[in-house]
């Protein structure tokens, strides 16, 4: 088997910490090398055998280094990726891709040039809920779907002194990129868009509140995401000329990884909240099991592609179809109208 190969985590946040990190040490064909934080006796008290630096120019010099991964705030992350791929690094970019339609496009046709792997760590594909809803429209027992509701609620009324709440576009560009790419790996690109984005909690900076709309021909889709919502119970709502599917709760392995819990371990992203599928002939309902979530396979994805196995798990060109949407939603919310979805 081939050595490993090595990978410097660059931030050590929510996301470094309880996605990366952990994501990465648990695949085989990558070792968890450097990460690059202010925080070393924190970085050391989770993972002690690793190497800490605190400069991302440390990283982007490191011959040792086979890949970066940017956890880092969002207005970090065009420059960054920009650095590395110019550093002749590979890079995997937390959500979202970048702050603008234009610096993905920069990415993107620098990542081409250089042959370089970039692509962006969108692990919700590998929900529980969403796998399963991926083998319920395999089975074709909803017949045509023709609406889909899709939301991201949460309960946290207070503003909190951060960089993510207090610069930006708020849920639109946090939340925002789970819902819509989940949404154009099961139907492609839509359309057009309707969005709304709102202020609702007091003292609040950016927009924690967003509807919006996508037109595809033969269906429309709509995402929500609230950060107050104390009854956060639809996750989705699928409707097709047969019957429905519903389904509620979040999936586990973001709080699984918070308690501690290895990656892969026995019950890793089951979920204990299966669907219901709603017979639209008999009025029938039934539970639906399905899948256990499953974020290892983005790195082991990763892992494939680096050695020319295969495509990265999220391509370049894909999240550049995210982006392409979060703008256009962007625009709409400005302009109060429609905006078509460009190429």
């Amino acid at each position: 088997m081939p050595e490993p190969i090595n990978v410097a985590v660059v931030g050590f946040g929510n996301a470094g910490r309880t996605f990366h990190a952990p994501l990465v040490a648990a695949q085989a064909g990558l070792a968890l090398h450097t990460i690059a934080s202010s925080r070393p006796d924190e970085v050391h008290a989770a993972w002690p055998a690793v190497r800490v630096v605190p400069a991302y120019e440390d990283v982007l010099a490191d011959p040792a280094v086979g890949l970066i991964v940017l956890a880092t705030p969002d207005a970090l992350h065009a420059l960054q990726a920009e650095a590395a791929l110019k550093a002749g690094k590979p890079v995997v970019v937390d959500k979202p891709f970048a702050l603008t339609l234009a610096d993905a496009r920069r990415l993107v046709e620098l990542s081409e040039a250089t042959g370089l792997l970039l692509s962006v760590f969108q692990n919700r594909r590998w929900d529980a809920d969403f796998l399963a809803l991926q083998a319920e429209l395999a089975s074709g027992r909803l017949g045509q779907v023709v609406t889909v509701e899709s939301r991201f609620d949460r309960h946290r009324p207070l503003v909190r002194d951060r960089w993510r709440e207090n610069d930006g576009d708020g849920v639109w560009m946090d939340l925002g990129p789970h819902l819509v790419d989940q949404i154009l790996t099961l139907f492609g690109r839509p359309e057009a868009i309707s969005c709304d984005l709102a202020i609702q909690r007091p003292g609040g900076l950016t927009p924690d509140w967003v509807h919006a709309v996508l037109r595809y021909p033969d269906k429309r889709v709509v995402l929500n995401a609230a950060m107050v919502c104390a009854a956060p119970d639809v996750r989705f709502a699928v409707h097709g000329t047969k019957g429905s599917w519903l389904k509620s709760g979040l999936d586990v392995q973001e709080d699984q990884s918070k308690a501690g819990m290895a990656v892969g371990a026995t019950g890793w992203g089951l979920d204990l909240r299966p669907g219901t599928f709603i017979d639209g002939e008999a009025g029938e309902r039934q539970t639906t099991p399905g899948p256990a979530g499953r974020y290892q396979a983005f790195y082991a994805g990763i892992a494939s592609a680096l050695r020319g196995e295969g495509p990265p798990p999220v391509t370049a060109r894909e999240a550049l179809s995210v982006m392409a949407v979060l703008d256009a939603g962007l625009r709409s919310a400005a302009s109060r109208k429609e905006v078509l979805v460009g190429p």
